[in-house]
């Protein structure tokens, strides 16, 4: 659980970068064997393509890093659950694990809404862990939203 909470925020600092960006504040890390892989945050207006989430940016990069899209020891670390187009990929990548902490109640597709990780009509079926550092990460999310308003 210690190296949870330590992956998760450096996961948050990701986000604040994003939001500094004017990106929504979402964070991602892509850990296998204790080491970071790949790092990624939110650039769906930087980049001009609404696929372009942290978690989706981490498993291209860990992708290419690692030689295989398949990645069945790692662990994605990201500050906001998964939606269905991140939790499909996530599931596709056959990771062993997501850590997530803040939910997300309209679009999450992990615990709030659509089950994509555990799905039994899938063919993978990822693990996960929710709520880690999960009031500095609603707090990042419910802060910039605000200063949006």
């Amino acid at each position: 659980m210690d190296a949870d909470i330590a992956w998760m925020r450096e996961a948050i600092s990701l986000a604040r970068k994003a939001g500094d960006i004017g990106e929504v504040p979402v964070g991602a890390i892509l850990v296998v064997d204790e080491r970071a892989v790949s790092r990624a945050h939110n650039c769906t207006i930087h980049h001009t393509d609404p696929t372009a989430h942290a978690e989706m940016l981490a498993l291209r990069d860990a992708a290419k890093i690692l030689g295989n899209y398949r990645m069945v020891d790692a662990t994605l670390y990201v500050t906001l659950e998964p939606c269905a187009m991140c939790a499909g990929a996530i599931v596709q990548a056959r990771l062993k694990r997501v850590v997530f902490g803040a939910k997300d109640t309209r679009g999450g597709a992990v615990v709030s809404g659509v089950d994509v990780l555990q799905n039994p009509l899938l063919n993978h079926r990822a693990e996960f862990l929710g709520g880690v550092e999960e009031d500095q990460c609603s707090q990042l999310l419910k802060d910039f939203f605000q200063s949006r308003r």
